[in-house]
């Protein structure tokens, strides 16, 4: 805890690796101007985290997977990618019950690791969730667009983004983001209730799936359940995993290790359980309710996705299965062309909530960053009647539009990936930290058999990140670049932490909630 210094004499690398206190971080959260309205329970964070996970994965991948990696066996697949993310969801799990404060792993990293290290994770999630905002809101867009042309309506090619190479912008994917910027201004409450019909929609038509499906299974469609290995040819380019161009190997579609091949890919399905703990200031009860939804919310997903594999591949073979729809396809192929048409509109309703989900997390990461003082204060004033960070929200939900407007989905999603990557990486070296150097504090959640389940989240993770095309890391290396030239001329100048900071504040004694002022 040496780093909580102020800036004057010291040296820069106590600068950079200052922490602030967790009695600090919430303190902050009582200050009139920065504080956040608490209305949500452990209900709203369940819906959260299962409007944000269940988009189009569950629609598109599951089949995609299943003809092009690991046949029957993507069931699996699921199973092996909800254990990598339970492993972090314990460390989220525990970082958000101790430090109940808007920002998730940037939060968090403050507490443990440092300024610097929690200003290139802040950097890193607002990339990683402002990307993955505009991706759905295409993706939205895309099946609004599908379901216009089946009523003989078509939205102008200058107005519907770019395909095919004739550039246009996408108004859909706009007015999308910028009505959920609407909801997200006016409250939490508002956005919970929103999130809760459209979760309840779409989970009905994943249920709707699965029961309907499960009358057409043909089991000879599960013979092989795991086809046999097959070798991929590689690249040698920077189009190839990193792992591949760092120690040769190249990964095998099909077989047992292609079980994990399809892990690694089927993992970003579940992208989205973090969000809920950027909401835990916003919580009534954070200690437990917070676990209670990020861990709910994995459950849940983690039953839907499996269910929905198995089903998917014993209806049709897997060989035979489309990629760009696979689950309305399949009800298609055996004369169901009705339930098809009810996916689509699943699909589309269902991306409602994980664009506005996305765009909450952003706003929540950029608000506690602005309290620090890292980016310009007057985006973490709350507006007097809502209690939202409306500045922030309005800014941010500004900028996703016209991005959105402008973006095509291509190598974008895979900038979202490795960025919840190094978060989950973060939290769990945070969580073994800040056990040796707090072991005072009073953790309503305890992550079981540390450091072990944080080692092995953060193994995990270093793995599937290895996966990711060579080009998707220098991408992210840019952006990283950019956020330690902004950190150095802005940031570490404005810190709040740099301004007359106590040297070192006495932690209470264990079981004292007492806190320590701010500045």
């Amino acid at each position: 805890m040496s780093g909580t210094t102020s800036v004057g004499g010291t040296s820069v690398s106590s600068t950079l690796f200052r922490t602030k206190t967790v009695e600090q971080s919430i303190q902050d959260t009582e200050e009139p101007e920065h504080a956040l309205k608490k209305s949500l329970s452990a209900l709203d964070l369940t819906v959260f985290g299962v409007g944000v996970i269940i988009g189009t994965g569950i629609f598109v991948l599951t089949g995609k997977i299943a003809k092009e990696n690991a046949g029957p066996s993507v069931a699996l697949s699921f199973v092996v990618a909800g254990v990598v993310c339970a492993l972090a969801a314990l460390c989220y799990a525990e970082f958000a019950s101790t430090v109940p404060v808007a920002g998730s792993a940037y939060t968090f990293s403050y507490a443990s690791l440092g300024e610097f290290p929690a200003w290139l994770i802040g950097w890193d999630l607002i990339l990683e969730l402002a990307l993955g905002c505009a991706v759905v809101a295409v993706g939205w867009s895309g099946y609004i667009q599908s379901l216009l042309d089946s009523a003989g309506l078509r939205m102008p090619q200058p107005l519907s983004g770019t395909h095919g190479g004739e550039f246009g912008f996408d108004l859909l994917a706009c007015l999308l983001v910028l009505a959920l910027t609407c909801v997200l201004v006016v409250g939490m409450k508002l956005s919970s209730r929103v999130t809760g019909v459209v979760v309840a929609i779409k989970v009905t038509v994943v249920l709707i799936v699965i029961v309907v499906g499960a009358f057409f299974i043909t089991g000879s469609n599960y013979d092989p359940f795991i086809p046999p290995a097959e070798h991929t040819s590689g690249s040698s380019d920077i189009t190839a995993p990193l792992i591949q161009l760092m120690f040769g190997y190249t990964p095998t579609n099909f077989g047992v290790m292609g079980i994990f091949t399809a892990a690694a890919v089927v993992f970003f399905a579940f992208i989205g359980f973090d969000i809920v703990a950027t909401a835990a200031e916003e919580t009534r009860n954070p200690q437990r309710d917070v676990p209670r939804g990020i861990l709910g919310s994995l459950l849940i997903c983690t039953v839907l996705y499996v269910a929905v594999s198995i089903v998917v591949t014993g209806m049709q073979k897997y060989t035979d299965l489309t990629v760009d729809a696979p689950l309305a396809d399949a009800f298609k192929a055996v004369g169901h062309p009705f339930w098809a048409g009810l996916i689509s509109f699943g699909a589309a309703v269902g991306l409602t909530s994980v664009c506005m989900i996305l765009l909450l997390g952003q706003t929540r990461v950029f608000f506690a960053m602005s309290r620090d003082g890292l980016i310009p204060q007057t985006f973490s004033k709350v507006h007097p009647r809502f209690g939202t960070p409306y500045r922030s929200t309005i800014l941010l939900g500004g900028v996703v539009a016209i991005v959105a407007g402008f973006t095509s989905i291509s190598e974008l999603a895979e900038l979202v990936n490795i960025g919840t990557l190094s978060a989950f990486v973060v939290v769990a070296a945070g969580i073994i930290l800040l056990r040796r150097s707090r072991p005072d504090l009073h953790r309503a959640f305890r992550t079981p058999l540390v450091p072990w389940i944080p080692a092995l989240s953060i193994l995990a993770s270093l793995w599937l990140m290895l996966n990711l095309p060579a080009e998707t890391w220098l991408r992210f290396g840019a952006w990283m670049v950019i956020g330690v030239v902004v950190y150095f001329f802005y940031g570490r100048h404005h810190s709040r932490l740099g301004k007359g900071m106590p040297r070192r504040p006495t932690p209470p004694a264990k079981g004292d909630d007492s806190q320590i002022p701010y500045p």
